[in-house]
């Protein structure tokens, strides 16, 4: 362990610089959560990623006022090294401009470092989808008997039907659930609300759930989260992860899936049936056109594949044609 020898002076510089960070920080959260309206779990990424960096500058002896773009470009480096996979480059480099953008912008700096830095090229990953027919199966391979059977059959289809992010269905609350009028109020990114259709097959699993959730004991303060675990608190989205990985390998489904791979497969069923996209932009939530677009890539892959499969110019070349003979 090093030991440090300051002189007065440089001890209370130190302090004083310490504080300064510190407010900055602080500064900056007061900012996403404020002005950026961001919700408690991503203004948690947004923390844990800044984090990387000011440990990185701590170790380089480098103040926050004094960073330049090479420092930046050796944290990023730093990043790959250590075994970060580029999409998570790209979300924590993403998080480290934010950071700069917000100190020029209050004055903290004149200029902004990492206007030219550069995050990894990404491939075009599409994600996996679920049909129909896979989703029943992950909800047949339920045992019923189970005490959370029915709340994990309505978990499947709520997630499919109404596409909702994993965060919004564990807060999902019996108060923001209008069954006679078959809609959801949703509380999404941002705080942002909308208005989301359920179906009638969805709202049956939640009744059938509601039955056995009537003779739990539930936790004081947590009566009106729609999904409960055994001891009567809502559920997190660990469990959900679990429980949706669980049913998929119990149904014999060998994708790689998560509790976002039925909203994907909600998106794409709608596209798949003519639903306009910005319909779909508004039941994801989405806040850009962009991010509802990854929808039509999945569905010209699908259509691209069926186009290869059966149109005639596209037959493999193995295939024997007809032939005639002339008498």
């Amino acid at each position: 362990m090093k030991t440090y020898f300051f002189t007065n002076s440089v001890f209370f510089s130190y302090l004083r610089h310490m504080k300064e960070k510190k407010d900055m920080v602080k500064a900056y959260v007061r900012y996403l959560k404020l002005q950026r309206n961001m919700s408690a779990n991503t203004l948690d990424a947004y923390q844990r990623d800044l984090r990387k960096l000011l440990d990185f500058l701590e170790h380089e002896n480098k103040a926050v006022e004094d960073v330049e773009l090479d420092d930046l470009q050796t944290f990023a480096a730093g990043l790959h090294d250590i075994g970060i996979g580029p999409r998570s480059q790209c979300r924590i480099l993403s998080g480290i401009r934010s950071f700069f953008r917000f100190l020029q912008l209050d004055g903290y700096r004149d200029d902004d470092p990492s206007e030219l830095l550069e995050s990894p090229v990404l491939g075009e990953h599409l994600p996996e989808v679920l049909s129909t027919e896979e989703i029943d199966a992950m909800e047949n391979s339920i045992d019923l008997s189970e005490k959370e059977g029915h709340r994990n059959r309505a978990i499947i289809e709520v997630l499919f039907s109404c596409g909702l992010r994993v965060s919004e269905l564990v807060n999902l609350k019996i108060s923001n659930l209008y069954r006679e009028e078959q809609y959801l109020r949703i509380l999404g990114k941002g705080s942002k609300e909308r208005l989301v259709p359920i179906s009638e097959r969805a709202l049956q699993e939640l009744e059938d759930w509601f039955a056995v959730r009537r003779t739990m004991k539930i936790k004081p303060g947590e009566e009106d989260y729609v999904f409960l675990n055994r001891r009567g608190a809502h559920l997190t989205r660990t469990m959900i992860l679990i429980m949706v990985k669980r049913q998929a390998e119990a149904a014999g489904i060998k994708k790689t899936i998560s509790p976002h791979t039925l909203r994907h497969s909600f998106a794409t069923a709608l596209l798949e049936g003519g639903a306009d996209l910005r319909v779909i932009q508004e039941l994801l939530g989405h806040e850009s056109i962009g991010t509802t677009e990854i929808y039509t890539h999945i569905d010209m892959t699908t259509l691209r594949d069926e186009i290869l499969q059966h149109h005639p110019r596209n037959m493999k070349k193995s295939q024997k044609r007809c032939s005639f003979s002339v008498e």
